[in-house]
C-alpha cells in the first residue's frame, strides 16, 4: 500500500458511513455510547509521521505537539485518535489546546465557528504504518488492516491534523 491518502472512501464497505461522516465523531460516539470516555495516551513534542509534515506545512523532521487518545465505551476501545499541532499554533490561536487532558479535542474544534475543516482523506493502514501500530497495541487480536480518516482544521491560518483510526468494535455500534 502506498503512503498516499485518498479523497474518496467508496471502497470501504461497512466502514464507509463512519469514515465519511462530516460531523463530530466525539458527539456521535457520545450519543451511541452511554459509557463514552476518553483515555489520553500521550501528549508532547514529537516528530510527526512521514505523511503528516506536508499537509501541515512542516519541514520533515520538525517537531510538533502530538496527542494520542483512545475513544472508548467504558473499557472497549473504539477509535485511536492522533492529532498533530505545529508549535506555532500553540503560541497563537491553539494555545488553549495545550491543557486538554482527557477532554475531547473534537468538542473544541466543532464549537468554534471560526475553525474551518478541510476535506476528509482516507487510508487503509496495516502493520507497516505507525498509526496501525499505535492503534493495534490496544487490541487483543488486531485485524490485518484498519481504516483511518484524517482532516486538517485551521484557525487563523494555523493548522491541526486530526487522524482517527477506527477499531473493530465501532462496527458493532448502532
Amino acid at each position: 500500500m502506498t503512503s498516499e491518502w485518498l479523497a474518496a472512501a467508496w471502497w470501504a464497505g461497512d466502514w464507509r458511513p463512519w469514515l465519511t461522516d462530516h460531523g463530530s465523531l466525539t458527539r456521535r460516539l457520545q450519543r451511541l455510547c452511554p459509557g463514552f470516555r476518553i483515555q489520553r495516551l500521550k501528549q508532547g513534542m514529537a516528530t510527526p509521521h512521514r505523511d503528516e509534515s506536508l499537509p501541515l506545512g512542516l519541514l520533515p523532521g520538525r517537531l510538533a505537539v502530538v496527542r494520542e487518545v483512545l475513544l472508548k465505551d467504558v473499557d472497549t476501545p473504539l477509535v485511536f485518535a492522533h492529532s498533530v499541532i505545529p508549535t506555532a499554533g500553540l503560541e497563537g490561536p491553539w494555545a488553549s489546546l495545550a491543557g486538554l487532558g482527557n477532554r475531547p479535542l473534537g468538542a473544541a474544534l466543532f464549537s468554534n465557528p471560526r475553525i474551518a475543516r478541510h476535506a476528509l482523506e482516507y487510508k487503509r493502514v496495516d502493520r507497516r504504518h505507525p498509526l496501525y501500530r499505535g492503534a493495534a497495541a490496544h487490541l487483543a487480536e488486531p485485524p490485518r488492516f484498519l481504516w483511518a480518516r484524517r482532516s486538517l482544521f485551521s484557525l487563523e491560518t494555523h493548522p491541526i491534523l486530526v487522524t482517527e483510526v477506527f477499531l473493530p468494535a465501532t462496527l458493532e455500534l448502532r
